[in-house]
């Protein structure tokens, strides 16, 4: 036994040295929280994993060492870098905004959350998730603090799921942010256009660039649960034959190419996305407002027809109106309202006292701050 002493003695050395840098490792992953934090970016970055399990199988094998077990150890590495994140996170005198939006990083509802949050003082710390469903109820679960997600598209139109999810309940409107989206056509390096046989992205993405693929009518439109993840696809596949409908941030966070920029049909295309949360924001009263309502009407001839005099009665603008199917009862619909104005104010609060006389449902969805809104052009 004496002669593995001095070898148990060098295992042990080696030991304290890989406990050190390891310690090492997981200070500097602290700052890198932060920085998270302040710029609004998500704590997983499986693009930014991809790339180091990489490194390390190719270093693994340089130095000789089972790049698969290798692979397997920095997994576990980087699984507990992120619960030390978390951990710091969580234990922060003033914690972070928890921030549920649909998508993965690069995603236009990504990028319109980092438009929101980055900067704020404690920090916020955005979640992807698969649908816009998930991340509702990740707020409703308390999970997440707030959840973003897109109501409507200046070329497209409303996107009927959000309006489903607010019609279930459960959350409120508290704020709404509007994004400038440029559509880019996203493919591998030194792909001609002439190669593409699919796009993948988002439906609404899709339907935005319509005419774009009636120009290309050998490119198939494929739908998509995300346009940041059609291009992340993009990139996995690896085959020219493949393109995304994306962000320019996306092509550059997935390395690709941008093939064409700015393809939506309409230049001044724009979407409205929604902030959501379990109880109402407070609204300072010399804030200009937009309240969001609900109605399901008397089944009576003209009842929407007084509905709206009721708030052209007390000058109260109407900004939006949408229908949506009741489901389960055939020719019978739902309205959504936006209407300028707090729904505590007096002239509001007299058009909605007036309206519900000819509902069998009214509800607020929320009165929130407005945006400003893009001038014509």
């Amino acid at each position: 036994m004496t002669e593995l002493t001095p070898l148990r003695e060098q295992i042990e050395a080696l030991d304290r040295e890989l406990i050190d840098v390891l310690r090492r490792r997981m200070e500097v992953v602290l700052p890198i929280a932060e920085a998270k934090l302040d710029k609004a970016s998500p704590f997983r970055d499986q693009p930014r994993e991809d790339v180091v399990f990489e490194r390390v199988r190719a270093m693994a094998v340089d130095a000789g060492l089972d790049p698969h077990r290798i692979e397997a150890l920095y997994r576990v590495i980087l699984e507990w870098s992120v619960a030390r994140q978390q951990d710091y996170v969580r234990s922060r005198p003033s914690a972070p905004l928890r921030v549920a939006y649909q998508g993965v990083e690069g995603a236009y509802t990504h990028l319109a959350a980092q438009q929101r949050y980055a900067g704020r003082s404690a920090g916020a710390l955005l979640t992807g998730h698969r649908t816009f469903a998930e991340a509702v109820a990740a707020v409703k679960s308390r999970e997440a603090d707030v959840a973003l997600l897109p109501i409507e598209n200046t070329t497209a139109g409303s996107i009927t799921q959000t309006y489903d999810l607010l019609a279930n309940g459960g959350v409120t409107i508290t704020a709404e942010v509007v994004s400038h989206i440029e559509h880019c056509l996203l493919v591998l390096p030194g792909t001609d256009l002439a190669a593409i046989r699919e796009v993948h992205s988002h439906p609404q993405a899709l339907r935005q660039c319509a005419a774009f693929f009636e120009q290309h009518g050998w490119m198939l439109p494929i739908e998509a649960f995300d346009t940041a993840g059609s291009a992340r696809m993009v990139r996995a596949e690896g085959k020219p034959e493949l393109a995304a409908i994306a962000s320019a941030a996306a092509a550059e966070r997935y390395g690709l190419a941008i093939a064409a920029r700015g393809i939506q049909t309409q230049a001044g295309n724009y979407t409205r996305f929604v902030e959501v949360a379990l109880e109402a924001a407070t609204v300072q009263e010399d804030v200009a407002c937009r309240t969001s309502l609900l109605l399901e009407l008397v089944h009576e001839p003209g009842a929407l027809g007084r509905v709206l005099a009721a708030f052209a009665k007390h000058r109260v603008d109407l900004s939006k109106l949408e229908s949506r199917p009741i489901v389960g009862e055939p020719w019978r619909y739902r309205f959504y309202l936006d209407i300028e104005g707090h729904a505590a104010s007096s002239p509001v609060a007299a058009a909605l006292d007036e309206a519900r006389a000819e509902c069998t449902e009214l509800r607020v969805l929320g009165s929130y701050p407005c945006a400003g809104r893009p001038k014509p052009t």
